[in-house]
Parts: structure tokens; sequence; C-alpha cells
């Protein structure tokens, strides 16, 4: 997690923990013989009821032995999932990836056996390596105490992405995986797992998209306008056909993500507005509802007026202020 907040003066949301890790259910969803998704059991009828979901996670069987995407909030959750690699796949665990420094992303990394290899975009390994407990305390107050959180323990990356790098993990059987730090989607710490095989490809879209339809984004980490851009970059990358494995809720496709990317772009075009007709960030946010956007989302409102719009906002307006440099 990039921001290090007062916490006495986070705006909170309205209900914690916003998905409870201690009743949380994972079920396996197969997309190719050898590429699995794991997702909450409720993921499939409750994400477009726009409850939010816990994480979704994953793994690929190649010749040799399993790549994992994601390691959970929890020892509960870990341990689940696991199970799922296992009633598969007897091979071992090569490497796991963590395309977020979100603790329900990677706190169960210490319960990885000893030979697997971590792997996180570097901006994400330095913040955990900085920032470990401060991070817990964070998800502590959004998901709740004795939820297992407490119990993680940090265990360093043992290979790390670049920022606008790639790194390709040819997994034998024709299949491929592709690691994209772009920089920024959520938070600086995002990266993107796109799987191609034969028949299909597959995106694991981490943060950047948590979810389709009503759920809105995650601009918590106080970036905008880089996200805007690799929002929009991903969703271009992405084949009619693909297949999209989000953040927190139920497989989808390109289709399927679409929402967020309108909600950022539509968000952008009124901030710039706004700040041309010289409105304070008081008055936009009383005129800029978003109505069109406000489909039922539980937290669309915690969202959109504590962090989405001000992040928007403020970066827009502060960019509006540089001076424009002059040709010679």
């Amino acid at each position: 997690m990039s921001i290090n907040p007062l916490y006495s003066q986070f705006p909170m949301p309205p209900e914690v923990p916003i998905w409870d890790a201690n009743k949380v259910s994972l079920t396996l969803h197969k997309i190719t013989d050898d590429v699995y998704a794991v997702i909450p059991v409720t993921a499939e009828t409750e994400t477009t009821k726009g409850i939010p979901q816990a994480t979704t996670a994953g793994f690929i069987i190649g010749e040799k032995g399993v790549v994992l995407i994601e390691t959970m909030l929890s020892k509960r959750l870990y341990d689940q999932l696991y199970t799922l690699v296992k009633g598969v796949t007897q091979k071992p665990i090569l490497y796991a990836i963590n395309t977020s420094d979100h603790g329900d992303h990677c706190f169960g990394n210490y319960l990885l056996p000893d030979p697997t290899l971590i792997i996180q975009n570097e901006y994400g390994q330095k913040n955990l390596a900085n920032n470990y407990q401060s991070i817990k305390q964070f998800m502590v107050m959004l998901f709740g105490k004795d939820r297992g959180i407490e119990e993680s323990e940090l265990r360093a990356a043992d290979i790390i992405v670049p920022k606008d790098q790639k790194m390709v993990i040819n997994m034998g059987k024709d299949l491929k995986i592709e690691l994209m730090n772009t920089g920024t989607a959520q938070s600086p710490a995002d990266l993107f797992v796109y799987v191609r095989t034969n028949t299909k490809n597959i995106l694991w879209a981490g943060n950047a998209f948590i979810a389709e339809s009503p759920t809105i984004p995650w601009l918590f980490d106080g970036f905008f306008l880089e996200p805007v851009a690799n929002l929009n970059k991903m969703y271009n990358l992405l084949g009619a056909n693909d297949v999209v494995v989000p953040g927190h809720g139920r497989i989808t496709d390109k289709e399927g993500i679409k929402f967020t990317v309108d909600y950022v772009n539509t968000l952008k075009e009124h901030m710039e507005r706004a700040i041309k007709r010289g409105l304070t960030l008081e008055q936009t946010l009383e005129a800029t509802p978003m109505k069109e956007f406000d489909k039922g989302y539980v937290l669309f409102h915690w969202l959109h007026y504590n962090f989405n719009l001000p992040t928007a906002y403020r970066e827009i307006k502060k960019m509006s202020m540089e001076p424009v440099g002059l040709n010679p």
C-alpha cells in the first residue's frame, strides 16, 4: 500500500470488514486444462449485485511445475488455495506472483514452500520491505481484527519486475506467462499477469480492475492520471474473447471491464471541465455525482467522494498549473 494514512483521519467504509476473511470460501474454475482461476464462491451471484468480494487467485500448470497467482490475506485463505492446487496437480509450486502489495494479495507469502520463488513489481517489493507493519495495520483497519492478518510475516520477493518492463515465463506445453509492470494502474505496485495459450488468453488484472459493473475502481493510493492511461492500455490490449480474472469478482471478459474504463475516462472529463470553470473541490464534489455509474455498488459513495474524485481533481488541477515549456 503506497499510502500511509493518519488512521484517525482516514474515511472509513460503510461497514468493516469490507469482506470477512473468516467466512470466505474459495472455489476452482477450470479455464483450460492447465489454467485455473480461484474465486470466492459468492462471486458468481454477488458481483453484479454490488457486494464487495474477497480476492481472486489462480494457477498455471507447466511441464515442470506450477505458477501460483496471489497468496491471499490469511492462513485460512492460503490453505484453501493450496488445497485447491494440490487437488489438481502434485507438481511443485515454482513461482508465486503477487499482483499487488496490498495484503490480501501477498500476506500468505510466508506460508509458501521454501523453494518457491516470489515475484513482485519492483515498487511493491520495496514498499513491503519498508512498510510491512504499517500495511498490516491498514489491512486490519479495513478487514478487521482476528482475521489472520496479525500473524503474517514478511517474506521478501526473490524476483522483481521493474517499471515499464515485463518478464516472460515459458511453462512448456505452449504456455507463456507475461508479467507486465506498466506502472501505476491502481497503485505503483501493480503487476498484470497475461497468460497466452493455444486456445485463449487470460488476464489476471489484480486491483486495477476490481470487478465488473457496478463496481468502480479503488483509487485510494493517491494516483489518477497514470491509472487512467494504463487502464485504457490494458483494455486495448485485450481481445474480445480473452478471459479476464478481476481482482475481486467473477470471471469476465473485455466487455466486462469496460465499466471501469468508462468510469475513469468520464471522471477525467468532468474534472477537466470543473477545473476549467474554476470550481473548488467542494463545488466539484457537489456537481459531480456521476449517477450513471452509481448502480448499486455498496462502496460507491465511499470511493467516489472520498478518494477517486478528490484524487482526480487534485492531480489534474496540479497539472493545469504547471508551466508549459516553450520551444526555442
